[in-house]
């Protein structure tokens, strides 16, 4: 894993300059390969910069309350508590990946949050203990468990196609239930089987040599907020009062009560408004709120000036034509039996340009559904193997690593000679199961 490493470190630029490398390759990539002028291709540019504003907000705020929550006393005690139970630096890198892919089988954007903190918190036990463990590593095997997000409950492609009067369900004459994509037998197992092959991958990768590890450094460790809740004015004693915070706590608690009650379902903005109502039941005082505000405001830059660079890079791709061209030279090679892992890879590698599952579903899914029922192949495979080629090279592409690192202060490079590794270990249970159900 050295010399990898090493040579990802020479060679990987920011995540900021990947985006813009990216923006350039897929413009070129538009002028090459269809009818688009390059008038076309930066208005398409353009007009897409703000086609994710709404989801960029939605990022930004799970990451913003991921943190403020996962700061409050009662939550960093549990994460503490969690993170003295690996005893060895082999227990350390798989408990951290564990917790990250049950966490993102729950809902992705608590798994990317939750694996930078127990990565932040378990390399800080194991400090204390004098226990040699890779924070890089650490980190890597957070990020990793992101790898079975589009298999959970939380994934955007099968949810968009049991959603009724979905351009999805549109295609297919009628809603595709969940009960045959995320929760069919076969995708349940292929989630178990990649959660255990990714953990012998980790396992063989992981650094054993004392000399080879880097540890947390003392500006990455997590230090408890400093609340500044001196009362001198009747304001003051408002601001440092329990009532206000739980007040708005308990309203949001009925809030997620009656919409639960009433059918619904968990949705980014849920996700959010969950970490909220925590947020305002544990903290002790709108003054500690906004001590915690303050830091946790730090994390989201990198999200908010990266965002409009990938959601300019979709509508090239969408607006051009590009995406569906990447995705017809791929049908055109399929059969029956080959489409789920054509589609599979064609997803991977459109993922890679524009890392938002929803969208890449929204240009792929009527493309390859029509394919699929033109081979004869269920639309429930046909769905899940864009689903499986979107998490898939998540691994190798730093936008979804942006949460965690921020939370973890490091760079993607100092993780994707690891994440690659992955990759490959995924890939290839996904590969395998597309063709045994195709």
């Amino acid at each position: 894993m050295r010399p990898l490493n090493a040579l990802v470190e020479k060679l990987i630029p920011s995540a900021l300059v990947f985006a813009i490398g990216l923006t350039i390759i897929v413009a070129v990539l538009a002028l090459l390969l269809t009818d688009a002028g390059p008038v076309q291709v930066v208005e398409e540019w353009g007009l897409g910069l703000a086609g994710l504003l709404e989801f960029m907000t939605q990022i930004a705020l799970i990451l913003f309350l991921g943190y403020i929550l996962a700061s409050t006393r009662p939550v960093r005690a549990l994460l503490r508590r969690l993170a003295q139970v690996p005893r060895t630096p082999m227990q350390a890198y798989l408990f951290v990946f564990l917790i990250a892919a049950l966490a993102s089988l729950i809902t992705w954007g608590l798994g990317l949050v939750v694996g930078g903190l127990m990565a932040r918190e378990v390399a800080e036990q194991a400090r204390r203990r004098e226990m040699p463990v890779h924070f890089p590593m650490l980190v890597a095997a957070g990020f990793s468990g992101f790898v079975v997000w589009h298999m959970g409950y939380s994934a955007s492609g099968p949810l968009t196609a049991a959603t009724p009067d979905s351009f999805v369900a549109d295609v297919l004459g009628e809603p595709l239930s969940i009960t045959e994509t995320v929760f069919s037998s076969w995708n349940l197992i292929a989630a178990a089987v990649t959660i255990l092959v990714v953990a012998g991958a980790l396992t063989l990768i992981a650094p054993r040599n004392p000399h080879d590890v880097v540890p947390l450094g003392v500006d990455a460790r997590l230090q408890d907020t400093e609340v500044d809740d001196a009362v001198a004015t009747p304001a003051d004693r408002v601001d440092a009062s329990r009532l206000p915070t739980l007040l708005v706590g308990l309203m949001l608690v009925s809030y997620l009560a009656i919409h639960f009650s009433g059918g619904g379902g968990l949705t980014l903005d849920i996700v959010n408004w969950s970490f909220l109502t925590l947020i305002m039941l544990l903290v002790r005082s709108p003054f500690e709120l906004l001590a915690l505000t303050k830091e946790a405001a730090a994390n989201v830059g990198d999200i908010l000036l990266q965002f409009p660079l990938y959601a300019g890079i979709l509508g090239i791709m969408a607006g051009t034509g590009l995406m569906q061209v990447f995705s017809e030279a791929f049908v055109a090679i399929s059969t029956d039996q080959t489409f789920a892992l054509w589609a599979f890879l064609s997803a991977g590698i459109v993922n890679f340009f524009v890392p938002s599952g929803g969208g890449q579903i929204a240009v792929q899914a009527p493309i390859l559904l029509e394919a699929a029922e033109s081979l004869g192949t269920d639309p429930a495979v046909a769905i899940m193997a864009v689903a499986y080629g979107d998490q898939w090279t998540n691994m190798i592409q730093p936008f979804w690593a942006l949460p965690l690192l921020a939370i973890a202060g490091l760079k993607m490079r100092d993780i994707l000679g690891y994440t690659t590794i992955v990759l490959i270990a995924s890939g290839l249970v996904f590969a395998a199961t597309l063709l045994i159900v195709s």
